[in-house]
């Protein structure tokens, strides 16, 4: 077809460690376009508990095991400010995952300065399932940290990454 363009999305975000939450969204933003990229964010100033290079591990692996995958999925790392960072792959759209109205807040501020920078590179919101709207990746390295059960929100690989770290 002349003129067909890819539709190319960007699901940001820290992954430290990647939660069932994650992959969940991964899986229905991989349904809506062509390509989807998985961007993990280098950034320190969150002061993550594993490295860049442990968690962009973590969400390949994640995502290589994912059982239902619509598209391609590409794990990148990325530093530089979001949007161009969508702009350089050629994304149209970013993924956001919205958990309760604590996030809608942050995302809706986030959402408009990206549409000042970047007008052409739509943010879509998907809602966090029942299931995962309480799952966080703060509250599981700190329930894995006090000694909790965290095997119900992260897979059996990235269990055996934070069991690592005890």
């Amino acid at each position: 077809m002349a003129g067909f363009k890819l539709r190319i999305g960007i699901y940001p975000g820290t992954f430290d460690p990647i939660t069932k939450g994650h992959l969940h969204i991964i899986k229905r933003a991989s349904r809506q376009v062509d390509r989807l990229i998985v961007c993990v964010a280098d950034n320190g100033r969150k002061g993550p508990r594993f490295s860049l290079e442990e968690r962009l591990e973590m969400v390949r692996t994640d995502c290589d095991n994912l059982p239902e995958k619509y598209c391609e999925i590409e794990v990148r790392p990325f530093s530089n400010l979001l949007v161009h960072f969508a702009a350089d792959v050629g994304a149209n759209c970013i993924f956001r995952g919205l958990r309760a109205v604590s996030d809608f807040d942050y995302e809706f501020q986030m959402t408009g300065m990206n549409a000042r920078l970047a007008p052409e590179i739509e943010t879509v919101f998907l809602m966090a399932a029942d299931k995962w709207q309480f799952v966080s990746a703060s509250f599981v390295k700190e329930i894995h940290a006090l000694g909790g059960d965290v095997s119900e929100f992260v897979t059996p690989a990235t269990l055996g990454r934070l069991n690592g770290r005890k």
